[in-house]
This record gives C-alpha cells, structure tokens and sequence, in this order.
C-alpha cells in the first residue's frame, strides 16, 4: 500500500491535533500560551461556581519569578516562566506542588522599557523540551527536566529584523517538527525552525514583527499558519511558507497583539486602538475573504475566547459578548476594569490590570458575576494572564506568582 505525500500530511496534522486534544484534556496541563489548544480554553470540570466573599483559598506564593510579563505554562508538574534578573533574562521551572523553583536559566540580554521590563512571551512545553522567546528576540530550548539550553539563536540577529516598540511579545508555535516565530525581517518575517537544532526549514513575507502569536489552521488536506504580523494577518502553508491570503483591515499602526480566534475555516483578527475586528472565511483553494467588520470588539493586549458560538472577550476596557458569526453584541459590562481572560467548566476567569480577579458566568444572556477579589500589585499594571490548570488558579503580578485552589469541593 502506498500513500501521497499530501494524505501523509494530513495524517502527521491529524496525529498532531489529537495530541493537542489529547493534552487539553489531561488534568493540571497547560502547556503552552492560552492552553493546550491556544485558544484560551481549559476542559477541566468541577470547578468552583461560586467563590467565598474573600475569593478562593491561596495554596501557595511564590517570589522570585522576576520582571516582566511572561504568563505561566504547566507540564509535568511543572510551572514554566520567565522573567528579568539583574542583567539577564532568565526561563525559570517551579514546583507546582510548592511553588519552589526548581530551575533558573539565563537565556537572554534584560530587555528595558518605560512601560515594564523584562520578557512578554510565554514558554512553549513540547514534550521533553521547553522552547523561550525573551524579549529582544533570543530564542532558547531547554530541557524541561534540567533547564539546559539544548540550542539558542537571537532571532532578530539571525534574520535581519529589528525590535519593536515594547518587545517581542510572542509566544512560540509549535507543530510536528517545526517552532514558527515571526522574527520580523526582510524575506523573514514568518520563519519556520527545526524544533531539534534551530536550523531554518523556510522564512516568509518581509513585515515586521507584531505582538501576536501564531494558530495554526486545517483547510481541506491543508496546514496553514496565521500571523498577525506589525501590518496585517496572513496565512501561510505550513510546508513552505507560501502565502496564501492577507488581511490588513484589523490591523493597526502601533500595536497587533490579539491572538487570531480560529474556528473550522472562519478567522477572527482583532486589535484595539480605535480599530476593530474581522471575521474571515478560508475558500477550499485556501484564499481568504471577509465575512464581516466590527469595531464592536476591540482587542488590545487579550485575546477573545470562543464559547460555544459566542465570543467573549475585552473591547477595550469592556467586556463584552459577541455572537462569532455575524459580529451581534448580546451585551457589554465594565466588569473588574480592563484585563485578559480564559475559560474553565462554564465561567470566565477575568484579571484586570489592576489586580481585580473575576468569576463571571459565559453566557450571551447577560452578565453573571460569581466572585471577585484581588491581588496586590507592584508598580506596573497586572498584564499576566490567568491560567486554570489542575484545579488551580495560577496568577502572576511580576516577581510574584499566586496559586489559587479552585476545585470544587466535594
């Protein structure tokens, strides 16, 4: 029996996608930027309904995380991050069990900025690896067990491109046998990487780097990569960075940091900055057009979260609930202030960026709040974004990281 190299792409597609289901699936993971899946979903159940006045009991604190505004990834009893010491950028493992760390290991130069220093992005935890990307653009692969760097490159040096204007922001993509980073330089935008040793397997486009990270999406026996780069969104062919379609309509001039929300063969691309969303439909020949235009969702630092056929997520400083195939608002609450959220067995899990943490109800038939508390916050705006893994809430405000018990209790 003989098979196409197209029916054995697909098959590598599918045996990738049901590891990521597989994965979302598997309690106290959370293994990479916005879940399993990157959609900011945790399948988890028997979470709290309801929170006690004072909001869920604290298991542990832990300092010693560092500056800046890496968000948290969970694997293997593992808490991956980074964050800024002294000089030096560092990827750092707690225990999930204490909050001891159990690893540190400098990978980068200490990126600066007015507005908060020290890294943006997330770890990505593929199996035995755990591949960084700090914030002026060096790229490291750990061994997840023991913090060795495996290989490293700074991307920006690599491939030409310059930093923009608040760092490299994004978390790494991961699939098969390719790391994806949108490294921001001429005939290297998109860059495809052997996950083993970093060589180059294709580079793509000339745009610079946006603070978006990449999803991929299955089109027929197609695997396309979207970024939402400095100028606009694109798809590209997983084999060889081919591009298929682009769409500038929801980009802005300072700032494109929302994660494109992937549905089947619909796209949603969302920016703040007075801008707005689109929604796209990928054509069977793998081209792109408009459904429809929104400035009813305004993204800015967080991504939206599809639940169901309603979308939930930051307008601004609003969140708001919108219906994913025609843009409808079914409503609109200032709710703890202007933050980032995920989904867990039936609720929102909100964190502004002043330290408000959230229970909220996600149903388009208004809004339900089942808690609220707060965390104490340094100097800087609280822009970590929650995680739910294993029961737990796991929050970070710079050097700090709070582990919240949020199972429910039988």
């Amino acid at each position: 029996m003989t098979f196409s190299v197209r029916t054995l792409t697909t098959v590598a597609f599918l045996v990738c996608f049901l590891t990521m289901e597989t994965a979302a699936q598997t309690t106290g993971e959370w293994p990479q930027w916005r879940g399993p899946n990157r959609d900011g979903i945790s399948k988890e159940t028997g979470l709290l309904k309801q929170w006690p006045a004072d909001g869920p009991p604290l298991i542990w604190k832990a300092k010693g995380a560092g500056r800046g505004y890496s968000t948290l990834s969970v694997s293997g009893g593992r808490l991956f991050t980074m964050g800024l010491r002294g000089d030096r950028e560092f990827v750092i493992a707690f225990d999930v069990a204490t909050g001891k760390e159990v690893w540190a290991t400098a990978h980068g130069s200490a990126y600066h900025d007015s507005r908060g220093d020290g890294p943006r992005g997330t770890p990505t935890v593929d199996g035995n690896s755990v591949y960084a990307l700090g914030g002026n653009g060096d790229l490291s692969c750990l061994d997840a067990k023991t913090g060795k760097i495996l290989w490293a490159m700074n991307v920006l040096q690599k491939f030409g491109g310059h930093n923009i204007g608040w760092g490299i922001s994004e978390s790494p993509l991961v699939i098969g046998e390719k790391i994806l980073v949108n490294a921001g330089g001429p005939g290297a935008s998109i860059v495809a990487l052997n996950k083993k040793d970093g060589t180059l397997i294709w580079k793509s486009q000339s745009d610079k780097a946006g603070y978006s990270s990449g999803m991929p999406v299955q089109i027929g026996n197609t695997t396309q990569v979207v970024f939402f780069t400095d100028q606009r969104a694109v798809g590209l062919d997983l084999k060889d960075g081919k591009l298929f379609w682009e769409y500038a309509r929801a980009a802005n001039d300072t700032a494109n940091v929302a994660t494109p929300i992937v549905r089947g063969n619909h796209v949603f691309i969302s920016s703040d900055y007075g801008t707005g969303a689109g929604m796209v439909e990928i054509k069977a020949d793998g081209k792109a057009q408009e459904v429809y235009f929104t400035r009813e969702m305004r993204n800015h630092h967080s991504s939206s979260v599809l639940i169901g056929d309603y979308l939930y997520g930051f307008s601004s400083s609003i969140l708001t609930a919108m219906k994913f195939d025609t843009g409808e608002v079914a409503w609109r609450d200032r709710s703890v202030g202007k933050g980032s959220l995920v989904f867990a067995d039936g609720n929102l899990y909100c964190l502004s960026e002043n330290g408000v943490v959230g229970l909220v109800e996600a149903t388009p038939t208004g809004y339900h709040e089942k808690g609220r508390f707060r965390i104490p916050q340094e100097s800087l705006p609280t822009w970590t974004h929650p995680v739910v893994a294993g029961g737990r809430l796991y929050l970070r405000d710079q050097d700090t990281i709070y582990a919240f018990d949020v199972k429910e209790k039988k």
